[in-house]
C-alpha cells in the first residue's frame, strides 16, 4: 500500500464521502474499505497485520496530558490505592472499544451514524453537541499539555505556549500530506519514547512492588472519600474516551474483509486482539505515571504535589538524577502532540456522521483548537499558571461526565439483532454491556452530587 493510500485510509486527506451501495454515506468517504486483508485460511498473522493500526490510534487519546494530571494527583494525594481505578477503566475501554469495532464491523456504520439513523433530530442534536463538547475538553487537556512541557523545557511562558499549539495545525497537516506509513510511524515512534520515559523514572523510583500489587485491589474507601472519588472519576474520563468510541466504529471500517458472517466474525476478532494490545500499552503508561507519583511524593509526605509544573522540579531532587525532569517533560511534549491526530479524526467522523457535514481538516482542526485556546488562555490569565493543571483535571472530568450519552446509544445498538446480524451481542455480553452503562451513570451521579 502506498502512503498516499495509507493515508487516505486514515481519512487523512480532506475528501468527500462516497455514497455507498444503499446511498447512505461511507464513514471517512473514500477511505472506506481501502485497506486489503488477505483472504483464505492460515494467514492469520498476515491478517494481524492488515488490522493492525486502528486500536494504536485510539490508544492516543488514552494516555494524553489530561491522564498525566489526574494521574500524579491521584498517586501523591492517596499512594497506590488508584491503581485499581487504572485497571477498572482500563478494563472498561477494552470492552467498550471492542464493541465499537463491533458495532462498525458488523453494521457498515460508526456510531454517529448509527445514532443518526435511530433517534429523532433533537435527539441526534442533543448527542452531537456533546461529543463536540468532549472532543473539546480533550483537545483543551493537549493544548495545556504541550503548554507546561513547553514551558519545563525551554522556559516558554505558559500564555505563549498555549497559542503556540495553534500552530500545531500546520505540522499535523505537514504529516498528513506525507501518508499513513510516515504518520504512524511517527506516532509509534511518540509512544515509545514515553514508554522508555517512564521505565528509566521507575527503575530510578524503585517503588515497593507488594504495595503496587495491592493497589491494584479496589477499596470501598474510593468511593466513600469524596476527594479521592472526584480523582477516581477524572482517572476514569481521562481513560475511557468518549469521542474514541465513535473513532474506533468508523476506523474499523477502512478494512477491506469479506461481508459474510464469517468474515465479520473474523474481522471482530483481530480488531478486538489489535485494540485491546495497544490499550495494554496505555495500561502500563497510566499505571507508571500513578506509580512514579506514589513512590516518589507520596512515600516522602508530599501528598500535595497535583501540579505538572511541581513534579517535573521535585524529581530531579528527590530521585537523585538530573535527567528525570528532562525525561518527564520530553514524554509529556510526546503525549501532548500524538494525541493531536485523535481529536482530528474523530471530529470528522463525528461531523460527517451526525451533521453529513464535510469539512477539510485544516478548517476542522483549527476550530477545535481555537475552542480550547480560548479557556486555557482565559483561566490562566485570571488565575496564574496555577490554574492550568486544575483545569487540566476538571477537562477530565468533564469527559467522564459525557461518558453515559456515547456508552448508552452504543450498547444498545450492538444489542440491536436488525442492526448487528449475527454479531448482534450475547445475552451475557449484553447484561455485561447494560452493567457498565449503569455503574458509569452511578459514578457520575455520586461525583455530581458530591460536588453539589
Amino acid at each position: 500500500m502506498t502512503d498516499q493510500a495509507g493515508g487516505a485510509a486514515y481519512g487523512l486527506q480532506s475528501v468527500r464521502p462516497a455514497a455507498a451501495i444503499d446511498g447512505r454515506m461511507n464513514s471517512l468517504g473514500a477511505a472506506h474499505r481501502s485497506i486489503a486483508v488477505p483472504a483464505g485460511v492460515g494467514q492469520f498473522w498476515k491478517k494481524l497485520f492488515a488490522f493492525a493500526g486502528p486500536g494504536y490510534l485510539v490508544a492516543v487519546g488514552y494516555m494524553d496530558p489530561g491522564n498525566w494530571a489526574t494521574d500524579i494527583a491521584g498517586g501523591s494525594a492517596f499512594g497506590y490505592a488508584l491503581l485499581s481505578v487504572i485497571l477498572f477503566a482500563s478494563i472498561l475501554a477494552m470492552f467498550l472499544q471492542a464493541l465499537s469495532a463491533k458495532l462498525g464491523i458488523a453494521s457498515g456504520r460508526d456510531l454517529a451514524q448509527a445514532c443518526r439513523d435511530t433517534y429523532s433530530p433533537g435527539v441526534n442534536m442533543g448527542l452531537w453537541v456533546l461529543c463536540e463538547l468532549a472532543i473539546i475538553a480533550c483537545d483543551l487537556a493537549e493544548v495545556l499539555g504541550t503548554a507546561i512541557a513547553l514551558k519545563l523545557l525551554f522556559g516558554l511562558p505558559l500564555v505563549a505556549g498555549v497559542l503556540l499549539t495553534g500552530f500545531d495545525v500546520l505540522l499535523i497537516l505537514g504529516l498528513q500530506q506525507r501518508g499513513f506509513r510516515k504518520l504512524e510511524a511517527i506516532i509509534i515512534a511518540l509512544l515509545v519514547v514515553i514508554g522508555g520515559c517512564f521505565a528509566f523514572e521507575l527503575a530510578l523510583s524503585r517503588p515497593d512492588m507488594a504495595a503496587v500489587l495491592h493497589g491494584f485491589v479496589p477499596s470501598t474507601h474510593i468511593v466513600s472519600d469524596p476527594a479521592m472519588l472526584y480523582v477516581a472519576i477524572g482517572i476514569l474520563g481521562a481513560t475511557v474516551m468518549p469521542h474514541n468510541l465513535y473513532l474506533h466504529s468508523s476506523l474499523v471500517q477502512t478494512r477491506r474483509f469479506e461481508r459474510t458472517d464469517a468474515g465479520k466474525r473474523e474481522a471482530f476478532k483481530l480488531a478486538t486482539i489489535d485494540s485491546t494490545t495497544a490499550l495494554t500499552l496505555a495500561l502500563f503508561i497510566n499505571a507508571a505515571i500513578l506509580i512514579l507519583a506514589a513512590s516518589t511524593f507520596h512515600v516522602a509526605g508530599r501528598y500535595d504535589i497535583a501540579d505538572l509544573g511541581d513534579a517535573f522540579h521535585l524529581l530531579s531532587p528527590m530521585l537523585g538524577a538530573g535527567a528525570a525532569s528532562v525525561l518527564f517533560a520530553v514524554a509529556l511534549l510526546a503525549a501532548g502532540q500524538n494525541s493531536t491526530v485523535t481529536g482530528t479524526l474523530a471530529g470528522q467522523i463525528v461531523a460527517e456522521g451526525f451533521g453529513g457535514l464535510t469539512l477539510p481538516p485544516w478548517l476542522r482542526r483549527s476550530a477545535t483548537r481555537m475552542l480550547a485556546i480560548v479557556p486555557a488562555a482565559v483561566v490562566i490569565i485570571m488565575v496564574g499558571d496555577a490554574g492550568a493543571t486544575k483545569l487540566l483535571i476538571a477537562s477530565q472530568v468533564v469527559l467522564s461526565l459525557q461518558l453515559p450519552f456515547a456508552v448508552v446509544p452504543l450498547v444498545r445498538m450492538t444489542n440491536d439483532r436488525g442492526m448487528m446480524g449475527g454479531l448482534v451481542n450475547s445475552r451475557c455480553v449484553g447484561l455485561i454491556a447494560w452493567a457498565v452503562a449503569a455503574i458509569l451513570i452511578t459514578l457520575n451521579g455520586v461525583l455530581l452530587w458530591s460536588l453539589v
